[in-house]
C-alpha cells in the first residue's frame, strides 16, 4: 500500500504554442467572429470621436432654435472657446482656445479605457492577448499590467468616481434639454427624449461597473454586520451582470447623441417637439 509520499510526480515539459506547434488553436468554430466585431466597433468608434472632438462646431442647440441641447461629447463646457449659451455662467479657463472637448472627453476616456470589461474587448481584439479561449497569445511573453502604461489601470477606481461626477452633469443637461426658450417654455422633444435616454444608459453603466459592487459589498466579512451595504450590493450585482451590454448601449447612446445634436446645430433638421 502506497502513500502520498510514495507518488512520485510526472515530469510535464510546456513548450511551443497552444493547438501545436503548426496551429494557434484546436477550436474549430468561429472564435475570431466576437474579436474581429469588436475591433471593428471601437475603431468605427474612436475614429469618429476623434473627427468630432477636432471639428470644435455644431455641438449647441440654443435659443435661436428654440432649443437648450448640448452634446455629450462637448459636456461640461465650461472653457472658454465654448459657444455662447453652451457654457451658461460658470467658466473654468478662459485662456482656452482649443476645442473643449478635450477637457469634457478626459474622464469619460479615462474610466472606459480601464473598466474591466472594456479591458477585455480590447485586450483579445486589438492586441491578440489573447484572442479568445483556448487560443494562443498573440505575444511571445506575458506581464500582465505590471507595467507602463498598463499600470495605469489600476486607476480605474477613482476614474469611477469621477465619472459620476460627469454622470450628475450630463443628467442635468436632460434635464435642461426640455426647455425650448422662445417656444412655450417646457416641453418635450426627440432630442430632450435622447439625451434622457443617455443619461440613463451612462448611470446604467457606471452603476453596473465591477469598482461599484465591490465598493458595495468588498471586504465585507458577515453582510449581517453591514445591511447598508449588504442592499446596495444586491441593489448593484443584477447590474453588474449586464455589464458588458450596458457598457455597449451607454456607447451607442452617446453617438448618437452627438450626431443628433449636430446635425439639429448644422440645420439639416429640426428638432420635432412632440408635446
Amino acid at each position: 500500500m502506497s502513500t502520498i509520499e510514495d507518488v512520485k510526480p510526472v515530469p510535464v515539459t510546456l513548450g511551443g504554442v497552444r493547438g501545436g506547434p503548426e496551429r494557434r488553436t484546436l477550436r474549430r468554430d468561429r472564435w475570431w467572429a466576437s474579436p474581429a466585431f469588436t475591433y471593428a466597433v471601437l475603431t468605427l468608434f474612436v475614429a469618429y470621436t476623434a473627427w468630432a472632438v477636432f471639428q470644435n462646431a455644431d455641438y449647441y442647440v440654443g435659443v435661436n432654435m428654440h432649443r437648450d441641447l448640448i452634446s455629450p461629447l462637448y459636456s461640461p463646457c465650461i472653457m472658454g472657446s465654448c459657444v455662447p449659451g453652451a457654457h451658461g455662467t460658470f467658466l473654468v479657463l478662459h485662456w482656452w482656445t482649443i476645442t473643449p472637448a478635450i477637457f469634457a472627453l478626459s474622464v469619460p476616456a479615462a474610466f472606459r479605457s480601464t473598466c474591466y470589461y472594456y479591458r477585455k474587448a480590447y485586450y483579445r481584439s486589438f492586441w491578440q492577448a489573447p484572442p479568445a479561449c483556448g487560443v494562443a497569445d498573440g505575444h511571445a511573453r506575458y506581464t500582465g499590467e505590471t507595467r507602463f502604461p498598463l499600470i495605469l489601470q489600476n486607476l480605474h477606481r477613482y476614474a469611477w468616481g469621477l465619472a459620476l461626477v460627469w454622470n450628475v452633469i450630463l443628467t442635468i443637461d436632460a434635464v435642461m434639454a426640455f426647455r425650448m426658450p422662445g417656444d412655450g417654455g417646457i416641453g418635450v422633444s426627440v432630442g430632450s427624449l435622447i439625451l434622457t435616454v443617455n443619461a440613463i444608459a451612462l448611470w446604467l453603466y457606471s452603476l453596473s461597473c465591477h469598482a461599484c459592487r465591490h465598493l458595495c459589498g468588498g471586504h465585507v466579512d458577515q453582510f449581517s454586520k453591514a445591511p447598508i451595504r449588504h442592499r446596495l450590493w444586491k441593489l448593484v450585482t443584477p447590474l453588474n451582470g449586464r455589464h458588458m451590454q450596458f457598457a455597449w448601449f451607454s456607447l451607442f447612446m452617446v453617438v448618437l447623441a452627438d450626431v443628433y445634436v449636430r446635425i439639429v446645430a448644422a440645420g439639416w433638421i429640426h428638432d420635432p417637439k412632440l408635446f
